[in-house]
């Protein structure tokens, strides 16, 4: 069963802006000695958005730099994975368990900039979709499908049975994410968690597991960067 929503609460300037954009901001928490500094989100929320303006905003936080404000919201609905496999040649991004929420955001704003359908991630042992990943998304959660499934291993079978192919991203692939000829199929593109990479299960779940070539003074990437390189290749084979 999928989340109720997620982005209730949202903090910093361009996260906030994009909440309102979105029209699903309720209230404003607004430190008094910026308000000045903050007019133009003001103006942006206008009449129908509640505002309160408190000493430090810090209180009320979850990230460690809210930049003087924070914005309670309606939560975004949160998606199935026959929605994204539903799409027109489906790209989809699947996170195979990261815990750093910055590499969440991160993964998800490249995964929008290179038009990529959605996004898959796990509701256990797994960054939360909270204040920190949708400021690092700098707006791309507002508008980036997300499906928030209980196991990864067995959402990569329903994506299967949905006629989506299934391609881990490992430094131990055998073939290169690069020129890869399932690029142009419906695809889904699995990153593996922060140091451990792609758990067993989940590699056997796969129709094919790649790689991305590297100088031998390298040994692996961050799973931000891994996700933007497969994510912009998918784009490139599509575009020629």
């Amino acid at each position: 069963m999928g989340s109720p929503g997620i982005g209730s609460k949202v903090e910093g300037i361009h996260a906030v802006r994009a909440a309102l954009d979105a029209g699903r901001v309720k209230k404003l928490l607004i430190e008094t000695s910026r308000k000045k500094r903050l007019g133009e989100l003001l103006e942006a929320a206008g009449p129908a958005v509640q505002v309160e303006y408190i000493a430090d905003v810090r209180l009320q936080a979850e990230t460690t730099a809210p930049q003087g404000v924070v914005a309670l919201c309606d939560p975004i609905r949160t998606v199935s994975l026959e929605y994204l496999a539903d799409a027109d040649r489906p790209a989809i991004l699947v996170l195979d368990h990261l815990e750093d929420p910055h590499n969440v955001g991160a993964i998800a704003r490249s995964a929008l900039a290179a038009g990529m359908s959605g996004l898959v991630v796990s509701s256990v042992r797994s960054a939360p979709l909270g204040s920190t990943a949708f400021k690092a998304s700098v707006g791309a959660l507002e508008k980036l499908p997300v499906a928030v499934v209980s196991s990864v291993a067995s959402a990569l079978s329903r994506l299967r049975q949905l006629g989506v192919w299934v391609v881990g991203l490992d430094a131990h692939g055998t073939e290169s994410l690069f020129g890869l000829g399932l690029a142009s199929e419906p695809i889904a593109i699995v990153i593996g968690g922060e140091g451990a990479g792609l758990a067993q299960l989940v590699t056997e779940r796969c129709d094919l597991v790649v790689s991305i070539p590297m100088s031998d003074e390298s040994e692996s990437l961050n799973a931000s960067v891994a996700a933007a390189l497969a994510a912009f290749e998918i784009r490139r084979a599509r575009q020629d």
